[in-house]
């Protein structure tokens, strides 16, 4: 398991003990008090990684421009994947890709195409197990090293990471650094709880998104039962948004752009 090193996870722990065992001379009833808390933080931090309790996490950009970074999780899809590809190439805008390693290996055609459209990607596990941070130090740390591994053989190396689900936990900093790679979270969303609620997703996200935003959204296909009929309308909601951005005078740069440091390198 890999310590927390010189996260605010220890200098919280370390200040947790020592105020315990000061109040034990004076209020021996209330030293457990800052124990409990410390506890309770550790329980309630993997839900919210952008504080970096854990690990150094990137959840917004640097730039300072007018512009914000879009991601997409949990592909590539054969039904969403390619009619994603060609609208960003219409908007001429440039996205970085987290995909799931058992979805690129069924589907290696996708994953070149995202390359040779010019866009980057990034390691987001292998089967997209949202409680993988629940599993041991071990599968968490195959999963990732598994799609490194595959991802490799498509000339590149990602140096992004994005934990299914937003989720992080003690373990994922040491796991990360071992492989070389960096945890990269999000600043907006539009809760689609990955492309199952589209009802009004432009608007949500256009309502609240801001210059050096990190923007995420889904490239995976909406459920099973509705598919067909929701495809174009996630498809519209893209669409509405990518022309939003423009007319709220935001441009979309790479997201290497936004956080000053690259996602991948060519191997």
């Amino acid at each position: 398991m890999r310590k927390l090193g010189g996260s605010p996870a220890l200098a919280a722990g370390l200040f947790a003990f020592a105020l315990s065992a000061g109040c034990f001379f004076f209020y021996p009833i209330g030293a457990a008090i800052p124990l409990w808390i410390f506890v309770i933080a550790c329980l309630m931090a993997p839900f919210f990684p952008r504080t970096g309790f854990f690990l150094p996490v990137i959840a917004c950009g640097t730039s300072g421009k007018l512009a914000v970074a879009i991601t997409f999780d949990d592909g590539p899809d054969p039904l969403t994947t390619p009619l994603l590809l060609r609208l960003l190439a219409r908007y001429e805008m440039t996205a970085t890709f987290f995909v799931v390693g058992e979805k690129a290996e069924k589907y290696p055609h996708l994953i070149k195409d995202i390359l040779f459209s010019g866009h980057s990607i990034g390691n987001h596990t292998f089967t997209h197990d949202v409680m993988i941070m629940l599993k041991s130090e071990k599968k968490l740390s195959r999963e990732i090293a598994s799609t490194q591994t595959l991802l490799k053989q498509f000339g590149i190396i990602p140096l992004a990471f994005r934990p299914p689900a937003g989720i992080v936990n003690p373990r994922l900093g040491g796991i990360l650094e071992k492989q070389n790679l960096f945890c990269v979270h999000y600043s907006c969303r539009g809760m689609d709880a990955g492309n199952r609620r589209l009802k009004n997703l432009s608007k949500k996200i256009l309502k609240k998104i801001r210059k050096d935003d990190i923007l995420l959204l889904h490239d995976v296909r909406p459920p099973r039962n509705s598919h067909s009929t929701q495809i174009p309308v996630w498809l519209k909601e893209i669409d509405r948004i990518l022309a939003g951005l423009s007319e709220k005078g935001l441009c979309v740069l790479p997201l290497p752009d936004i956080i000053g440091k690259p996602v991948m390198i060519i191997s």
